[in-house]
Parts: structure tokens; sequence; C-alpha cells
């Protein structure tokens, strides 16, 4: 009889999470859990006899572990180097996320132009038709003609595209290299191309990675290429955005709004509930702020761990792997 395979969690045993990743694999697997309030005793001891490890936001890998798999249940792995993984071990991550992202910004974008939630329903609520003639408004604006321009054109920005095209939108998309995606974008660019994009955009939605070369793309300069009518939304991670730059732009209404999911500062256990930057967007009145929850829905979690399982079981019967990211370089 084969012996199951070992494999650490990075979860709670009573977490969903593991329940989601049991009903979901159909190989024979010994898990093993561990959490952060357990230590990082606990992990190393935990650790030293596992293939795979599912999960993130691990201490340092000890050396000598016969670890095969490192896969992450998310998608964003600027936390971890080729470095800091041993050798031969290959790193994947997750999507299922760009549907409920992709809503989410469209929401978003819908309220700008509509203002239904923010300014029409709470009007009536207080003052019914307030003097109004029903056939002379209150006028608000339509997505259809206006231009979308997608700042790292991916997963996200691809089911983003989808959306905006069936309101007849008019889509530009840029990314390190250019895709054919006929039907989808009207025009697409290299990051080169930039200005071209916030020149004619009307919103301008951020969906990129952090790197080095992303990490404040969209500065002061940036905003004041923009549209002065224009929208900013950033789903992807907040320092691709400046924060200075960002707060001044709208503080100062140099361009019309912002639909911001993701930030500056997180919560931590020396403080759990922090404003999510310096500055304090949360006094502004043409922003529209979430705790970085654009993508979270049950169907998405079940999606992703669904996921996961699969990549497990084609690991257990040796067959190629998906979200190939790295492979690991450490040696020892």
């Amino acid at each position: 009889m084969t012996k199951p395979l070992k494999l650490l969690l990075t979860q709670p045993k009573d977490s969903p999470r593991y329940n989601l990743l049991k009903k979901h694999l159909t190989t024979d697997w010994d898990i093993v859990t561990w959490a952060k309030d357990d230590g990082e005793e606990a992990f190393r001891e935990r650790v030293k006899d596992a293939e795979v490890i599912v999960g993130g936001g691990v201490p340092e890998l000890p050396k000598g572990i016969p670890l095969k798999l490192f896969q992450i249940p998310f998608t964003g792995y600027d936390w971890i180097t080729p470095e800091e993984v041993p050798s031969g071990a290959v790193f994947c991550n997750t999507f299922e996320h760009e549907t409920t992202i992709a809503e989410h910004v469209l929401a978003g974008m819908l309220e700008f132009q509509l203002g239904l939630m923010r300014e029409t329903h709470p009007m009536m609520q207080s003052q019914s038709y307030n003097g109004r003639d029903i056939s002379k408004g209150p006028m608000h604006r339509e997505m259809r003609g206006h231009t979308v321009g997608i700042v790292g054109y991916g997963h996200i920005g691809r089911e983003v595209a989808k959306r905006c095209k069936a309101f007849d939108m008019k889509v530009m998309a840029l990314s390190r290299t250019k895709r054919e995606e006929p039907g989808l974008v009207d025009w697409y660019g290299t990051t080169d191309e930039l200005d071209a994009l916030l020149q004619e955009s009307d919103f301008v939605v951020v969906t990129a990675p952090l790197s080095e070369e992303t990490r404040g793309m969209i500065d002061r300069d940036a905003f004041n290429r923009m549209k002065p009518d224009a929208v900013i939304c950033n789903v992807g991670r907040g320092p691709v955005i400046d924060e200075a730059a960002l707060y001044e732009a709208l503080s100062t209404k140099r361009i019309r709004g912002g639909i911001i999911d993701v930030w500056y500062v997180y919560p931590s256990k020396k403080d759990p509930n922090p404003w999510p930057s310096k500055f304090p967007f949360q006094k502004l009145d043409n922003i529209i702020m979430s705790p970085h929850n654009s993508a979270w829905s049950n169907e998405m979690s079940d999606r992703r761990w669904a996921f996961v399982a699969a990549n497990l079981d084609r690991f257990a019967r040796g067959e190629e792997l998906e979200n190939f990211c790295f492979e690991g370089t450490r040696q020892g």
C-alpha cells in the first residue's frame, strides 16, 4: 500500500479552508496543520518531512526538508523569492478571484456614473421628489461611450474588459508584453506607453502586481496626465500608486474620484484596526473605499480550494502542475 504524501497546511484544523481542501482532494494525503499562533518551533517540527506546503506567511524554511511543491492559495508572491525556497521545489499560485474583483470594479464605476447609492437614493429617502418633475431628472452619466484604461492586463484585467465591453465602452490596456485580445481590447500598449492610456481614459483601473518596476508607477506626473474628470481604481497592490500623489489628486479634486480596495497600512497584532493610510482618505467625499475584500465571496473561496486540490492531485499523479511561478534555488 502506497504511503500518503505529507502536506503541511498553514491553517488551523478547524478552519473552513481545511474542510474545503479535504472536500475537493481525490488523492491520498497526510495533512498536518500549522497556524502562526503555534509558533516557529512547531513549524520547524511539522515541516521537516513535508513534501508539500499549502499556504503562506511561513517562517524561514529549514534546510534539509524534502519539499517538492509550495502551493499558495492566493495570487501575490512578492513576499518570497526563489532563493528562500529549496532547490528544485516548484512554487505555484492560485487565481479564481478575477470575476469577483471585476464585479467590484464595475459596481464602483457604475456608482460614479449613476450616483444611485450615494446621491439619488439618499435624496429620495429624505426629500422624495424634491420639487422635480419626473421628466427632468435628476440627470446622471452613462457608461456607454466612455473609455476604461486597464494598467496591468492579466486575469483581472480581462474580466474587467469583458464587462466594460458589455456596456459599450472603449477598452485600452497595457502590460509588459502585448497579447492578442480581439473583440475585448481596442488599444493595447506596453508599459512605456502609459501616458497615452492615462490621457484618454475616463476610468483608470490598476490591476498590476507589485514589483520594483511597478512600485509608484502611478505618481504625481501620472495624475497630471489624467483627465480632470477621470476616476482611478486600484485592485492590484496599494504601492503601485504613490500614496501621497493619490491623496493629493483626490483631495484637491485634480481628478473626479477613486475606487480603492488595496492600501498602504494593514491590521497587525500591534494595531488591529488602523486607518488604511497615513493620509485621511476616509474624510474625502469622492472616494469609494473597501478593505481589500473585492475578491471575497463564498463561491470564490470554493473555486480557489478546488484549484489547489486539483493541483495537489496532479502532483500526486506525477502530472504537469498549473500556475507555475518559479523553481526554488536555495541549496541545502
